[in-house]
């Protein structure tokens, strides 16, 4: 990993080296200077003798300066910890809670953080007494609420994340999913935070010292020194100065630090632990399933297929609703029959909105926390998905059931390498050894294609192409054996040639291990060549159930006729405008004898090739 090389890195490295060797040299070097008292020399002024001349018993101002560093920095150290800490679990936990007791933390927090911070401190110090050990305690507490939003935001923002949802759904537990997958992420602006806070600590401590409220005689800090330099600051002004110096040195080099780590987003914890090290030393929730592509036929599609006790997977009149906000629901998927045999490939195809999405989320167990889902029934295999889940079963979905996203971007990990996530089912739920994991790794990018396989586990996801990200993805699927894998809309913003290779390896991994697939697409040409059945929905219902080989001579609803009347070929009649679905060719609408839909599907007569 590269070394900071930036003015904000150089000036971190040299600055924490600086105060490093003086916290641990300090008293050795200046200890006695700084307690050797000489009445004749009390108040001298500033000289080469004495840079910062001497105190009421005559030590040496500069030598006590250089000896309080240590004192200095524990105590900013220890109090920036506690607010770390505390403001790390309280986030980490709020986020996880349900919502009502998550909204009373957060309130309570919100509340705190209202109080100015300094009236908190003294408040704070009031209980602990006026010591050092207090002043830290007092100063560490204060920090929580403003580190606990902190860390409740940035770990809120990426718990919604895909691939943290499908962490959830292989059975990795709530601290799995905290500090292998959320914790990871938010590290960086984290310590960018910590870094930033240490200074403003550090000037915390030096104000509470300088009202006597912190380190007490004999022992002092940069801020006693000032307290002590004030009652001279017209006859020796470097008395007050030189500590104060000192305290603007130090808050400078926690800035830098902050600045320096803040250009390196994107890393990771090890990344970001390594630029820490590199500045201090050079040198070195399953929910429900439901459907959209579960689908059941309207009354032109017949009877779903795969309806029967063959089927894989099934969910039978399913509903997912969401809260409008003012006491009410929206329906977004609403009576959808849906079943999958094994080895099947069905497709689902219908435009943005029609609740494709939604419905292989939920049939996955990755409906949005605010989803209600409902279905007569709802199962994978002998797994009865509408009662809670034993240990076994979850491990059982954790490897026979996979997830191609979207966007490899987000579904992959970015604060880990690749190797880590495709190892992470076979070790969590298959319990093979680290070497066993990874090879098996190495089979699967190899599989989808991918050179090199040892060498790429050792990237991390944005060093790969976005088609090499979807192949890993599907890779990562392949890793466990599934019996089922729901891909939503794989190809998407992909080129032409790289959507045939992610199919081609989607394909090898159906005819090789019998996997049955749940494609979700934009595109009814990309399906039907694809798929052995496809499924069209449309405003959350399903409209037809077709066989994929004959969509064109025994697709019926308007809808359907439409999509395919919509794909343009190379004979196409460039003079004539392409065809436009009418909203009113709904879910309830069977008559294909409508102007609208009449003049849409005669883009596709008889007799002349569909674009399909």
């Amino acid at each position: 990993m590269k070394r900071f090389v930036g003015p904000a890195g150089l000036t971190a490295i040299l600055g924490t080296a600086v105060l490093v060797v003086i916290a641990f040299a300090g008293p050795g070097i200046w200890g006695e200077a700084a307690t050797a008292r000489s009445v004749p020399d009390r108040w001298t002024p500033a000289g080469a003798e004495f840079l910062f001349g001497t105190d009421d018993l005559g030590r040496d101002i500069f030598a006590r300066v250089m000896v309080a560093t240590r004192m200095s920095l524990l105590l900013t150290l220890g109090a920036t910890a506690i607010g770390v800490t505390g403001g790390v679990i309280v986030g980490l936990t709020a986020s996880i809670l349900p919502k009502y007791p998550r909204r009373i933390l957060i309130w309570l927090m919100d509340m705190l953080l209202a109080f100015p911070w300094l009236l908190l401190v003294l408040f704070f110090t009031v209980i602990w007494g006026a010591t050092a050990t207090g002043a830290m305690l007092a100063i560490g507490l204060a920090g929580i609420p403003n580190l606990t939003r902190l860390v409740y935001n940035l770990a809120s923002s990426v718990s919604g994340q895909d691939y943290v949802r499908a962490a959830r759904v292989v059975g990795v537990g709530p601290l799995g999913v905290l500090f292998r997958h959320i914790l990871p992420n938010i590290a960086n602006p984290l310590l960018v935070q910590v870094s930033a806070s240490a200074s403003v600590t550090l000037l915390s401590f030096a104000g509470l010292s300088f009202l006597g409220l912190g380190v007490q005689a004999p022992a002092y800090d940069w801020g006693r020194l000032i307290n002590e330099g004030i009652g001279h600051i017209y006859t020796n002004p470097m008395a007050a100065i030189g500590p104060g110096v000192a305290i603007v040195f130090a808050g400078l080099v926690f800035t830098m630090i902050a600045e320096a780590l803040a250009d390196r987003p994107g890393k990771g914890l090890r990344g970001v632990a390594a630029a820490g090290r590199a500045s201090l030393f050079p040198g070195g929730a399953g929910r429900k399933a439901r459907s959209d592509d579960d689908a059941v036929a309207p009354p032109v599609g017949g009877v779903d297929p795969g309806g029967d006790g063959t089927a894989l997977a099934q969910v039978t009149d399913l509903s997912v609703s969401f809260p409008d906000g003012e006491g009410g629901f929206v329906e977004r998927v609403r009576g959808v029959n849906l079943s999958v045999r094994p080895g099947e490939i069905v497709g689902i195809v219908g435009e943005s909105g029609s609740g494709k999405s939604l419905t292989a989320m939920a049939l996955a167990g990755l409906s949005d926390d605010r989803a209600i889902v409902k279905a007569r029934t709802r199962r994978f295999d002998d797994i009865d998905l509408g009662t809670p889940l034993s240990r076994k079963e979850g491990k059982r979905l954790g490897t026979e059931l996979g997830i191609v996203f979207q966007d490899p971007l987000t579904s992959l990990n970015p604060a880990l390498r690749i190797g880590r996530q495709l190892t992470e089912v076979s070790r969590t739920h298959l319990g093979m050894s680290r070497e066993e994991a990874r090879q098996r790794a190495e089979s699967g990018l190899d599989a989808v294609g991918i050179a090199e396989p040892r060498r790429r586990l050792k990237d991390y996801p944005h060093e790969f192409s976005g088609g090499m990200r979807q192949r890993a993805m599907i890779g990562m699927a392949l890793t466990a054996d599934p019996r089922l894998i729901i891909a939503d809309e794989p190809t998407t913003a992909l080129d032409v040639t790289v959507q045939k290779q992610v199919l081609d390896v989607l394909h090898r991994a159906q005819r090789a291990t019998d996997t049955a697939i749940v494609l979700i697409s934009h595109d009814v040409a990309l399906v039907s060549g694809f798929c052995d059945r496809v499924v069209v929905m449309k405003d959350g219902e399903v409209v037809e159930n077709l066989d994929a080989r004959r969509i064109r001579e025994e697709a019926r609803h308007p809808y359907t006729r439409g999509l395919i009347a919509c794909l343009p070929d190379m004979r196409s009649d460039r003079t004539r405008p392409l065809p436009v679905i009418d909203d009113r060719a709904g879910p309830g609408e069977q008559d294909a004898g409508t102007p609208e839909v009449g003049a849409v599907s005669g883009a596709v007569r008889a007799g002349e090739e569909s674009p399909l």
